[in-house]
């Protein structure tokens, strides 16, 4: 089977999503409790920041990356002519 360059490219974009997408994920899941002392002198709603993200925004993160990558691959699916829904 051979690729073509719009395969290619299709491709190509869809790792840099990605790419992208995991280095925010890293950086939340990892950064936050890697800063954490320091994230606690800021405050959220009341909270300290470190705990906040923690607890809650952290997940909230987490579904917008699954919102943002499961809108843009069903964009670019159909961009690319290889939706499951043609």
């Amino acid at each position: 089977m051979q690729t073509t360059d719009k395969m290619r490219e299709y491709w190509q974009k869809n790792l840099r999503i990605t790419g992208v997408l995991l280095v925010i994920w890293f950086l939340v899941s990892f950064g936050i409790v890697f800063f954490a002392k320091e994230l606690s002198t800021l405050t959220f709603f009341g909270f300290p920041f470190s705990f906040y993200m923690g607890a809650q925004g952290s997940l909230i993160i987490f579904v917008a990356i699954i919102a943002y990558y499961a809108r843009t691959m069903n964009k670019m699916d159909k961009d690319y002519g290889v939706s499951e829904e043609e």
